[in-house]
């Protein structure tokens, strides 16, 4: 086994899985949780004898046999190693999960298509991180590490032309010197940080967006006619990989196609932004990780609460609580609506800290939590809360169909506790029931809430509904009468039965004799306002 260089490492397998594990590496079985640092990365060779040093991870190239896994899972665990990543897919049969079991080593597996090189590279920055030897600032490619601007004018100078570096959605992360060169599309595209939308929906018309996501060489792409003179210039794109995942992609203005020597040199290049684009992710991850434990220890309370209120500069002052999430249901399967989330999140962070430097927000469980310092009495505070809310949603625009809830200000931290609850209650009104604004407060919803925590105490006692209500209930199923819409539409339009016969579209006379069929079956009296209330109450916590 031939050891990779590293400094002296910082991180243990949990961090590495965390930092790495949304796009190289996924935990196929074994325990992930020791705070155990690795002593470091190991290429594993099966000529050499296994030199491995303390708690080491090691990457094993060319293991692929359950067989072979096996084996070799008993050697690292003599030797003490903390995890074993093998290539993807990874064959997980019970003798493999077994043998993981007993030698104490967590099994990995790195994403189909993800060079080595790639994982080896991100584990030498990983493990180096922090350490205090490391005099000289952190390189990948001879170029600082993660700073993309330095790399769009590399690639600037290799293909003579002006580059931008864009995310998936068409976002420019960097861009190289010399965009006067290009035409005015991509000068509006620099100011915007942003390839205009009408641009975009061209590109994906003519296909450029498939055909670059199918391939990991350049192409070229020709001007657009019905654009003028504003996208004159040919372009030269290619997509930016890590494994299988598309992360990003470079775009180049040129006069014409790209020489056979420039093209490699595009395709090389597109290696190196895949890794510093990896470790600009990584970055940003634990970013966002130790911000969100921080925001989730403060409004969830306990005994850390005050210490996350001092690190995140919050502590002894005024507070309001807001819970920004996408409208509808939520599902942590959809990929794409984990990505808006996120998107939603960074959007929703950076609007606040520019309006209230003294803030924090993270992504929690599908919704943005936001914590802002705050003045003046509790209504005043909720009030300009609101207004903040109401702008951000103007600034980002309808396509996110983002709410928010105001969950309202607090001070101590069982105040918090209590205004996170308030922002829960209110979001869960806005997932389940019609609300006719994007910015709520409780006062706004505080009966539909309460209706729906009855809901859910009736639910949890298999509570069903009797008397009058579950009369009216069984008539309908038997003869498809629809006396309890008939008694919910009087109800609704109090007692006008000429509105709640328009809302049922039926003569006002049918639903007079439908009426006295509701008393007369249900056996109630609908002059008693207990009676009605009682009804009501049951169509509300029990009807269906």
């Amino acid at each position: 086994m031939t050891p990779v260089p590293t400094a002296r490492p910082r991180a243990s397998l949990g961090r590495v899985l965390d930092d790495l594990g949304a796009t190289l590496l996924d935990l196929v079985h074994g325990d992930a949780e020791s705070t155990e640092e690795i002593g470091g990365v190991v290429i594993h060779d099966p000529v050499d004898a296994p030199a491995l040093p303390p708690h080491a991870l090691v990457l094993g190239v060319g293991v692929e046999d359950p067989e072979q896994v096996v084996a070799l899972l008993g050697v690292l665990g003599a030797g003490g190693a903390a995890g074993l990543v093998v290539r993807g897919p990874v064959q997980a049969t019970p003798e493999v999960r077994v043998a993981a079991d007993a030698a104490g080593v967590a099994l990995l597996g790195l994403s189909r298509g993800a060079p080595w090189a790639h994982l080896a590279a991100m584990l030498r920055s990983l493990l180096a991180e922090g350490d205090v030897r490391v005099a000289d600032e952190e390189t990948l490619g001879g170029l600082p590490s993660g700073d993309l601007f330095a790399v769009a004018n590399a690639i600037a100078s290799l293909l003579d032309a002006p580059i931008t570096i864009e995310d998936r959605s068409s976002r420019v992360l960097a861009f190289s010197g010399r965009q006067d060169e290009a035409d005015p599309s991509r000068v509006e595209t620099i100011l915007g940080r942003q390839v205009p939308e009408r641009y975009s929906r061209i590109l994906n018309e003519r296909g450029v967006f498939g055909e670059l996501y199918r391939t990991d060489q350049p192409v070229f792409i020709e001007p657009a006619g019905d654009q003028g003179s504003a996208f004159s210039m040919p372009r030269v794109a290619i997509a930016v990989r890590a494994g299988d995942e598309v992360i990003g992609s470079i775009w180049a203005a040129v006069p014409s196609p790209l020489s056979a020597e420039r093209s490699e040199s595009l395709v090389d290049a597109a290696k190196l932004v895949a890794l510093h684009l990896l470790r600009v992710r990584a970055g940003a991850d634990v970013r966002r990780r130790v911000r969100a434990d921080l925001v989730s220890s403060a409004i969830e309370g306990g005994t850390g609460a005050r210490e996350a209120l001092e690190r995140l500069g919050l502590v002894d002052t005024s507070l309001v609580v807001f819970g920004v999430t996408l409208a509808g249901p939520l599902s942590s399967a959809d990929a794409s609506m984990t990505h808006e989330l996120q998107r939603l999140a960074d959007a929703f962070a950076l609007h606040l800290n520019a309006v209230n430097p003294r803030s924090a927000a993270a992504l929690l469980g599908g919704v943005v939590y936001g914590l802002a310092a705050a003045s003046g009495s509790a209504d005043e505070s909720e009030q300009r809360a609101v207004q903040l809310a109401t702008d951000f949603l103007e600034r980002i625009g309808d396509r996110s169909q983002a709410v928010v809830a105001v969950g309202g200000a607090a001070r101590t931290v069982p105040e918090i506790v209590e205004a996170r609850t308030a922002t829960d209650r209110i979001l869960r009104v806005m997932r389940e029931r019609p609300v006719d604004k994007q910015v709520v407060r409780l006062t706004d919803v505080q009966t539909d809430a309460l209706v729906l925590e009855l809901r859910d105490l009736a639910a949890a006692r298999s509570e069903r509904p009797t008397g009058p209500l579950g009369r009216l209930m069984q008539y309908d199923r038997e003869h498809s009468a629809h006396l309890v819409d008939t008694l919910q539409a009087w109800l609704d339009a109090f007692g006008d039965v000429a509105l709640a016969s328009e809302r049922l579209y039926v003569h006002p006379n049918t639903f007079r004799y439908r009426l006295r069929r509701v008393a007369e079956v249900g056996q109630v009296d609908l002059r008693d306002p207990r009676q009605r209330f009682a009804v009501m109450l049951q169509l509300a916590v029990l009807g269906d």
